[in-house]
C-alpha cells in the first residue's frame, strides 16, 4: 500500500504542532520516523489513522484521496497503528484479546471457541512465534505481548502497521523475533512506519527515514546513504558533540552501602556500595532483577531483609516515605504508570515530592509551587504551554522532564534512575545525561540503571552486572566493554 501525506497542517488551540508537513510510505518498505520528543511524529500518524483530523491538507493511499473519520475506517482500510502503551485486556486470553469486538459467532448467537481458536493459532504460525492462544495476557512478556498486538493487526488483513518504540521494553531476544517478523512482513508486502529512538535498530531495519523538527518535515533520506551524524542534524539542526558528556570531578567517600539484601523470590545476597559523585552503572538482562531490587532499596516490596547504610549509619527504610526522608530519590521505569499523574498539571506532579519546600505551617503556598513548576519547565527545557499544562498531553520525552524535575528538587543524597531514557530522543537524552553529571558533581550517589548497553558503558564509572538475582560482578568503568558484561550478565566469569 502507498500512502501520501501533503500539506498537513494542525493546531490544538493556539499551538501549532503540525506545520506543512509531508510524507510517504511505498508499498512494502520499512520507512522510520524520527524526530525530537514533540515534534509531531505521533500527531502525523494519529491524523493518517483518524483519531485527529486534521486543519489542512490531503492525505492519499494508492492515488486516492481519503479521509477516516476514526481509527476503525483506517483499520478497515488496512492501516493500524500499534501503540507504544499495548492496547491489551490482562486478564484475559491471546485468543479473546485478539477477537475482541470481532468473534465469530455461530448458531443462536453463541461465539464459535473452536474456530476462533483455530483461526488465532493460524495468525500465530504465520507469524513464526510460539505463544499459545489460551495463555492469560498477564502471564506474557512485553515482547509477546507486543506479537499479539501485531497478529491482531494481520487479522484485519493489515497493509501498513505502524509501530511506536516497539522494542522499548523488550529483551534482546525478544527484539530479534520482532525484526524477524517485521522483516518477514516486509517480503509479503506490508508497509511498516517504525518510529524509534534508536539509531542502531534503524540502519539494520530500515529502507528509508523521514525526519521532523519542531512539526515542520525536513526531508528524507535512503538508510543506505545516510549518516548518524547527518540524521542529528536534522533532528535537532546543530551538532550534538559527544554522545555521552564527560564529567572531570573527583569521587569521595562512601554515601550508600547495601549488604546482604535479600528476598525470598526475586534476588539474593545483593551487596554494593556508591561513593559521592559516583554514577553506578547497573546492567543485565531483563529479568535478571535490576529494577526489583532498585524498588526494595527505597521500600516499595515486601518480604526484603537485609541492611542499608547511608553516610557510614545504617537507616530503616519499609515505605518509600523513609526513603524520601533518608535523602533517595528514585525515577521509575515505567513513567506513566509509576512515576506520574497523567491527568495532573506539571506543577501538581513536581509539588508532590516537594511538599515540605512549597509549604508554610504545613499549608501549600501556590506561589511556590508555581514557582518551582516554572524553574523546572526553564531548567529542563520542558515544552509546553505552562505549568498547568497536563501531563498526558505532554510527549513521552517531556513527561521523562517532569519526572526528573521532581525528583532532582528534592535534593536527594542517593538518586536512583531505571532506563531514564526509555523513548526519549537523541538530543533529550544528551540533556539527561548533563542533568545526570550535573548531580555527581554536586556530589550525589547516582544509580542508574539501563538495557542500553552503550549508554551504561558510555556514562558509568563502575558498572555492577545482575544475572538471575545475584551481583554478578562489578567493573571499572575504565576496564568495562560489551564482551565482559555479557560474559557476566549470561552467567559467565570472567
Amino acid at each position: 500500500m502507498n500512502v501520501e501525506m501533503k500539506g498537513i497542517d494542525k493546531s490544538f488551540g493556539t499551538n501549532q504542532v503540525l506545520k506543512n508537513v509531508e510524507f510517504s510510505l511505498r508499498d512494502g518498505e520499512i520507512h522510520a520516523l524520527m524526530g525530537e520528543n514533540g515534534s509531531g511524529k505521533s500527531t502525523m500518524m494519529k491524523i493518517l489513522t483518524g483519531v485527529y483530523t486534521r486543519d489542512a491538507g490531503k492525505v492519499f493511499v494508492d492515488g486516492k484521496e481519503v479521509v477516516y473519520n476514526n481509527p476503525q475506517e483506517a483499520e478497515k482500510a488496512g492501516i493500524v497503528f500499534i501503540y507504544q502503551e499495548l492496547n491489551v485486556l490482562f486478564d484475559m486470553t491471546v485468543e479473546e484479546n485478539m477477537f475482541m469486538g470481532k468473534e465469530i459467532v455461530g448458531p443462536f448467537g453463541i461465539c464459535d471457541k473452536a474456530a476462533m481458536r483455530k483461526q488465532a493459532q493460524d495468525v500465530m504460525d504465520k507469524l513464526g512465534v510460539n505463544i499459545p492462544v489460551d495463555a492469560v495476557m498477564s502471564d506474557l512478556s512485553v515482547g509477546q505481548q507486543q506479537m499479539v498486538e501485531i497478529a491482531k493487526a494481520l487479522m484485519v488483513d493489515a497493509k501498513v502497521l505502524i509501530m511506536d518504540e516497539p522494542t522499548a521494553a523488550l529483551t534482546q531476544s525478544e527484539t530479534r523475533t520482532l525484526f524477524e517478523v517485521v522483516k518477514g512482513l516486509r517480503a509479503k508486502g506490508v508497509s511498516i512506519v517504525y518510529i524509534s529512538h534508536r539509531m542502531e535498530e534503524l540502519f539494520e531495519l530500515c529502507d528509508r527515514i523521514s525526519i521532523l523538527r519542531d512539526g515542520e518535515y525536513v526531508g528524507t533520506r535512503d538508510m543506505k546513504t545516510v549518516t548518524m551524524e547527518e540524521i542529528v542534524q536534522m533532528m535537532i539542526g546543530r551538532e550534538i558533540g559527544e554522545r555521552f558528556p564527560k564529567r572531570e570531578h573527583k569521587i569521595g567517600e562512601e554515601i550508600f552501602r547495601v549488604e546482604n539484601l535479600n528476598h525470598p523470590k526475586l534476588f539474593r545476597d545483593v551487596n554494593f556500595n556508591v561513593r559521592a559523585g559516583e554514577v553506578l552503572g547497573v546492567a543485565g538482562l531483563m529479568g535478571a532483577g535490576r529494577t526489583e531490587i532498585m524498588h526494595a532499596i527505597f521500600g516499595n516490596m515486601p518480604n526484603v531483609t537485609g541492611k542499608v547504610f547511608i553516610d557510614g549509619k545504617e537507616v530503616s527504610i519499609a515505605n518509600p516515605r523513609q526513603a524520601i526522608q533518608a535523602g533517595i530519590g528514585f525515577i521509575t521505569e515505567d513513567r506513566k504508570v509509576e512515576g506520574l499523574l497523567l491527568e495532573k498539571s506539571i506543577c501538581e506532579n513536581i509539588e508532590i515530592a516537594n511538599l515540605d519546600r512549597i509549604s508554610e505551617n504545613n499549608v501549600v503556598s501556590f506561589a511556590k509551587s508555581n514557582e518551582l513548576a516554572q524553574a523546572g519547565i526553564d531548567d529542563f527545557k520542558i515544552r509546553c504551554f505552562g505549568t498547568d499544562h497536563e501531563c498526558v498531553n505532554l510527549s513521552g520525552g517531556n513527561q521523562q522532564k517532569v519526572v526528573l524535575a521532581k525528583w532532582i528538587y528534592t535534593n536527594p543524597k542517593i538518586l536512583i534512575l531505571d532506563e531514564p531514557t526509555r523513548g526519549v530522543d537523541i538530543g533529550a537524552k544528551k540533556e539527561i545525561y548533563n542533568v545526570i553529571n550535573d548531580m555527581a558533581a554536586k556530589g550525589v550517589a547516582v544509580i542508574m540503571v539501563s538495557s542500553e548497553l552503550p549508554e551504561v558503558l558510555g556514562m558509568a564509572d563502575r558498572v555492577m552486572v545482575i544475572h538471575d538475582g545475584q551481583v554478578a560482578g562489578i567493573i571499572d568503568g575504565a576496564e568495562a566493554d560489551q564482551q565482559k558484561v555479557m560474559t557476566l550478565a549470561t552467567g559467565g566469569s570472567l
